[in-house]
């Protein structure tokens, strides 16, 4: 649900295409352009952007549950992106750098089971790795028991700038998700994620080169392109009706 502001430009852009060639661009690739144009334009990278995918001729809830979540440690996130095959630590610490942008509802770093800032893990207490002044301003923004759907920054110094800077405000222990923090301050990140974190932190052109290749490297996952598997969506909401 959380997404779902995004929809209406997915539709819009669809409803065009659609108008203009009927039939021939999926909403998968879609999705796969709109991703990296919202990185270029916001000052990022650019790769280029294989083409050709099908659309889905079902929806899977299983799907969706199975990506990672905000609230998981690092045991858990290492094990999601190497089911998927993204085996590489470097996959799973770049493509977490997107969170150099975009937004975060209060739900998800306030309330049960990613609660960071009140009863972090049954402790009823905040979680220890985060700074106490991000802490102090993110309780101002997210009070116990408040409206869980109000959005911050998920980089609180950027936000709306691609960079690096996602990686110094974890030196600094302010990642906002445990998910993002779990990549530097983990006792298991030592010597696996930590490092390239480090690295990135240091270079922007380092984060950049690896964005670009892990972003197609997660664009390679299982794509549909056999016509008996898929289709062209005529909307992306819901598979096309052949009766």
């Amino acid at each position: 649900m959380g997404s779902a502001r995004g929809f209406p430009v997915v539709d819009a852009v669809k409803a065009a295409l659609e108008d203009a060639c009927p039939g021939v661009v999926s909403c998968a690739d879609i999705l796969a352009l709109a991703a990296e144009i919202s990185v270029e334009l916001s000052g990022g990278p650019k790769w280029g952007v294989l083409l050709g995918r099908l659309d889905g001729l079902t929806s899977s809830i299983a799907g969706a549950n199975n990506l990672p979540a905000p609230f998981e440690n690092l045991t858990v996130l290492e094990r999601k992106f190497s089911d998927v095959g993204l085996k590489d630590l470097v996959d799973l610490v770049a493509l977490s750098g997107a969170h150099t942008f975009g937004r975060v509802q209060c739900k998800n770093i306030a309330d049960p089971p990613a609660d960071r800032l009140y009863n972090f893990s049954g402790t009823n207490r905040p979680d220890p790795t985060l700074n106490s002044a991000y802490r102090a301003f993110l309780t101002q923004r997210c009070p116990q028991n408040g409206n869980s759907s109000v959005l911050n920054d998920l980089d609180p110094t950027t936000p709306d700038t691609f960079d690096k800077n996602y990686y110094t405000n974890l030196e600094v222990n302010r990642g906002i998700l445990t998910s993002d923090q779990e990549l530097k301050s983990s006792p298991l990140a030592q010597g696996r994620t930590a490092p390239i974190v480090d690295r990135f932190a240091q270079s922007q052109d380092a984060f950049f080169a690896s964005f670009a290749q892990s972003m197609i490297n997660m664009g390679n996952i299982a794509p549909v392109t056999d016509p008996s598997l898929g289709e062209v969506r005529c909307d992306c909401k819901m598979v096309n009706d052949d009766s």
